[in-house]
């Protein structure tokens, strides 16, 4: 008989095409051999190639959501994709820890869809930042996105920035001078992933399943730098399964 597994919680939006949000999270959360529940902040329509529009969740709703789920599922990590705005994200990571103190929390700052369609139109205050970021275990940007969070010249001085209230993993698909190298930002220090495979295409939704790959891994035990490293292992595969904007999930 299989041991039972871990239960791990995404709150992120809907895609009908099954590329990204709740649905690519629970596929690689069932890859993983953990329990995937989740809780919807938005209803999308969408393809691989293209965003039609979006319906926002009310705050209140996602709220009952979770209250209803974390009271009663033993969650051990939650995994946060797109929110309407910081603010609200704030909220819901603050409403998180007081129904599981200290449960650890990644977040995929979705500011921009892959398709090109803004989520967060409003200037980010630093001061919301920072409150998001300290209640944080750790927040997956890449490049262009950790500038949005961060305004700086180099994407990485704005990730060691972000370092001081959270780990940053930096990811590199959208670095051109080092195409697919991650670097993960601690107050410890730096280290550096290199891409172990130079088959892959784009996916969509390929960073909704990198923060879900690295949720999975923390619940199931393994140290930060091991579930970064074993979750890079994962989108490899994802981004080489096949040519098309879709991936495909296995191990």
């Amino acid at each position: 008989m299989e041991a039972v597994r871990p239960i791990v919680l995404s709150i992120a939006g809907f895609d009908p095409c099954g590329g990204a949000g709740i649905l690519a999270d629970i596929k690689t959360f069932e890859q993983h051999k953990v329990f995937g529940l989740a809780v919807n902040t938005a209803q999308t329509l969408q393809t691989e190639d293209l965003f039609i529009s979006i319906k926002w969740v009310a705050e209140k709703d996602i709220l009952k959501a979770l209250e209803t789920l974390l009271n009663r599922y033993d969650v051990t990590a939650v995994k946060i994709g797109v929110v309407e705005n910081i603010d609200r994200l704030k909220n819901i990571i603050s409403f998180v820890h007081q129904k599981k103190a200290g449960i650890k929390i990644i977040v995929d700052p979705v500011i921009k869809s892959s398709s090109g369609f803004v989520f967060w139109n409003e200037q980010i205050e630093e001061k919301s930042l920072i409150e998001m970021l300290s209640q944080v275990f750790l927040i997956t940007p890449n490049y262009n996105e950790v500038l949005q969070l961060m305004p700086s010249a180099i994407a990485k001085d704005a990730a060691q920035k972000i370092s001081a209230h959270c780990n940053v993993l930096l990811k590199g698909g959208h670095n051109e001078e080092e195409k697919g190298v991650d670097y993960l930002f601690t107050k410890n220090g730096v280290v550096k992933f290199d891409p172990g495979s130079a088959d892959g295409s784009a996916k969509h939704g390929s960073g909704c399943v990198l923060s879900a790959a690295i949720t999975a891994n923390i619940a199931l035990g393994f140290s930060l730098q091991i579930a970064c490293t074993n979750a890079k292992k994962y989108i490899e595969i994802f981004l080489s399964s096949n040519k098309t904007l879709l991936g495909y999930h296995h191990v």
